[in-house]
């Protein structure tokens, strides 16, 4: 059983589909990321920030997962990071309505002393300037660090990105994402160039059509699950990273193939994720059930064909 350090936010969301709406819930990258690495034996921690108004009830709910929560900072007299959004008919698309940084606009992460020695680093979507100063307070280097990043940083941090780019393992992002970063349209060629810039192993989110893994020239394709109701696809990409790093914190190992199961272990659990609003799917998700869908994807993805 191996450690799995995760930085990022624990916020509120409030979310409309064309399914319902919701006020303020649970939310935030690390919360998603967490409760997907709770389905796995891994001593796991979150590092992040929240405010006054955050409802013991939350911290209550992580901690009973298993979940190390000596690393959330509790600013009395601040608000917690809110996010809102509104996803157009198809879902692939949505509209930021709010983002109030409030506590997390001045976030000094603080990394525990008893996980400074974690064997998997997860940095959620952050400011890469934190993301780094997370990398710094390690006292040895991880197995392996995972980043997650988006197009905002992209925009607006290029140079302190590229620098945390250079101190990972992994880099997960979505296609559009994997084009910009590296100005090339083919995936194939985007994965090549963001791999000269560090990664050993280069990940791309495609949503309801699955994960791209890249290393060395090899690639492995993880499709989604098809499924019969999508409600809300908020948090889906960290529940993703979650079911990714668990695993490979559970079995400490970073093989390549080791890395291909971790995928779909990280494709299992988005697919529960997109059932209900925010993080309430995953919140009661059982390990049985998880065990049986993977069942289902074993099932789309085996086939016996003869070559001649």
């Amino acid at each position: 059983m191996g450690k799995l350090l995760i930085l990022g936010t624990v916020a509120f969301d409030a979310i409309e589909t064309p399914f319902g709406k919701t006020d303020k819930i649970l939310g935030g990258a690390a919360t998603f990321i967490g409760l997907a690495a709770a389905q796995f034996k891994a001593k796991t921690a979150i590092v992040s920030v929240v405010g006054g108004d955050f409802p013991q009830e939350y911290l209550s709910l992580l901690k009973k997962k298993g979940i190390d929560i000596s690393g959330i900072e509790i600013k009395k007299e601040g608000k917690t990071f809110f996010w809102s959004g509104k996803y157009n008919t198809d879902l692939n698309s949505r509209e930021t309505l709010t983002t109030e940084l409030n506590v997390l606009a001045d976030f000094e992460p603080v990394i525990p002393e008893h996980f400074r020695d974690a064997d998997v680093l997860m940095l959620g979507n952050l400011h890469p300037s934190v993301q780094l100063k997370a990398i710094e307070q390690m006292k040895e280097e991880p197995k392996i660090t995972v980043l997650d990043t988006m197009n905002f940083w992209m925009n607006h941090t290029m140079p302190e990105l590229k620098e945390v780019i250079g101190r990972t393992d992994v880099i997960t992002i979505n296609d559009s994402e994997a084009r910009q970063l590296s100005n090339e349209y083919s995936l194939v060629r985007a994965a090549q160039k963001i791999h000269r810039m560090g990664p050993k192993y280069v990940v791309i989110k495609k949503g309801e059509n699955g994960a791209l893994l890249f290393h060395n020239g090899e690639v492995f394709f993880a499709p989604a699950l098809p499924l019969e109701d999508v409600f809300d696809p908020t948090g889906a990409g960290d529940t993703f990273a979650g079911g990714f790093v668990g695993y490979l914190a559970e079995t400490e190992n970073v093989s390549f193939n080791n890395l291909r199961n971790a995928v779909i272990h990280g494709s299992n659990l988005a697919s529960f994720c997109v059932e209900k609003f925010g993080t309430e799917r995953m919140q009661d998700l059982t390990k049985e059930e998880a065990e049986s869908r993977l069942e289902q994807f074993k099932q789309l993805t085996q086939f016996d064909i003869e070559l001649r």
